[in-house]
């Protein structure tokens, strides 16, 4: 794979599936730009000082307007990655209607504003061009979102928003896709679930891989796929 020349936006690059994404990215030649909210995440981001990384600060994904801006200022756009989210876990009669609300916003709202301003830029940059989003299992397989059904559905959402929009876009070459992980092998995510069988868990680096590819010139033809990473989960 080579990106060599080709600018990436990377949402979500600052958390540890977006560091793993953003670093290979880099030892394939891309640069990465990558919006940021929150200041205090770039202290522990090891890439902040690449010559090949652009923090755009103050970006609130959830804000129409703002993407928009963020994605008008770009260069040339060769590809897309959306990261940016978040998890809640809740039983229904726990999940009130703005935790609802508030999950579709966070995971789904801010895919469709990045799918959307990306999609534009590359148009305007000629050539064609790949969007990747994230969904995950429990979007894939809703019975596997009991006790988080507002975060299985709006990881559903991403899933059928891939789908639309990879034939929405195909015959302006830009291709469409998704993954989605099981429970990602993060330290977090080992220090919440300390008993399990954490070698079964997908790995990070594994998992950006396979997101790399589907945003590299190499993918010729996959679009409009939801690609299940689930490790031996």
């Amino acid at each position: 794979m080579d990106f060599t020349d080709r600018h990436v936006v990377v949402t979500g690059g600052t958390g540890a599936l977006g560091t793993a994404v953003t670093g290979r990215l880099l030892d394939l030649g891309a640069t990465c730009h990558i919006p940021n909210l929150q200041a205090d995440e770039l202290t522990r981001f090891p890439h902040a000082g690449h010559d090949r990384v652009r923090v755009t600060p103050g970006v609130d994904l959830t804000d129409a307007p703002a993407v928009d801006a963020f994605y008008g200022t770009l260069p040339s756009l060769w590809a897309s990655i959306h990261l940016a989210g978040g998890f809640d876990m809740a039983s229904l009669a726990h999940t009130s209607a703005e935790a609802f609300t508030g999950q579709m916003t966070m995971n789904a709202t801010t895919c469709f504003l990045c799918c959307r301003a990306a999609a534009g830029a590359i148009r305007a940059s000629g050539g064609g061009g790949r969007i990747v989003n994230v969904a995950a299992r429990p979007g894939l397989e809703p019975r596997q979102g009991a006790g988080m059904a507002a975060y299985a559905a709006s990881k559903a959402a991403v899933a059928a928003l891939t789908q639309a929009l990879g034939e929405e876009l195909a015959a302006e070459g830009i291709w469409v896709n998704a993954v989605a992980p099981s429970i990602l092998d993060t330290p977090a995510n080992r220090a919440a679930m300390p008993d399990a069988d954490h070698d079964a868990w997908p790995k990070v680096s594994a998992v950006a891989e396979a997101i790399v590819f589907l945003a590299s010139p190499e993918n010729g033809a996959g679009r409009g796929g939801v690609l299940p990473v689930y490790g031996r989960v």
